[in-house]
Order: C-alpha cells, then structure tokens, then sequence
C-alpha cells in the first residue's frame, strides 16, 4: 500500500494552487504577469517556502524583483486562504528547467535531422 502524502507535501500543493491563482488575479505589478510555478517546497517546520517559477518571456530577473516586492503581500494572503499556525516565508526561485528541456530537445532535433541527411547520401 502507498505510502500517503506528508503534510508538508499537501501543503506544498495547497500553497502552489493559492499562489497561482493569487498572482494571476491580485498582483498589480506588472513585472508578474508572464510566469509558470512549477513547484512549491515547504521547510519540515513550515518557516520557509521555496517557490520554484519560469518566466514566460524570458525577463527572469525583472519577475524575480516583482516577486520579492510582492512576497509579504502574497504571505498576508496565503495565511488567510490556508489556516496555519505558522505561515511561511516565501522564497523565489527561478526554474531553468523548462528553459534545458527545451534546449535539449532542439539538440535532439538537430541530431535527428543531421542524421537524416547523413543517410540521404
């Protein structure tokens, strides 16, 4: 039998949902407009939050600073959408692995087409 999620995990997921869904429709800024959060990692003892994020327009740094500037009020809005005794602080980190998967699969593209013009010969 599998084992269940920890609680950690279930709030990682339930912070990772709020947190979308508040950036999309409460932040003003427009510098966070255009990001994914592929993920959310939240510390045993609930203190801190990694949010892992890609930026859809390739302006990681400019999000970066937005999402600094709106974490404490992004934090105020978590602590009343998810009851915790203790609410984390939240931690941006950018996600550059969409960015290596794109890249690796162009790579693959490339050798798979060279590869074809190899063999037309």
């Amino acid at each position: 039998m599998p084992k269940d999620f920890a609680r950690t995990d279930r709030i990682a997921q339930q912070m990772q949902r709020e947190l979308a869904e508040m950036i999309r429709l409460e932040v003003k800024d427009p510098r966070v407009r255009l990001l994914t959060l592929t993920g959310v990692e939240v510390a045993a003892d609930y203190s801190h939050a990694k949010v892992f994020y890609t930026a859809l327009d390739g302006q990681s740094a400019a999000v970066q600073q937005g999402l600094e500037r709106a974490s404490g009020f992004l934090r105020s809005k978590v602590a009343r959408a998810i009851k915790l005794r203790v609410v984390p602080q939240l931690h941006f980190v950018y996600d550059a692995s969409v960015e290596r998967g794109a890249h690796l699969s162009q790579l693959i593209d490339q050798a798979v087409a060279s590869d074809l013009i190899q063999h037309k010969d």
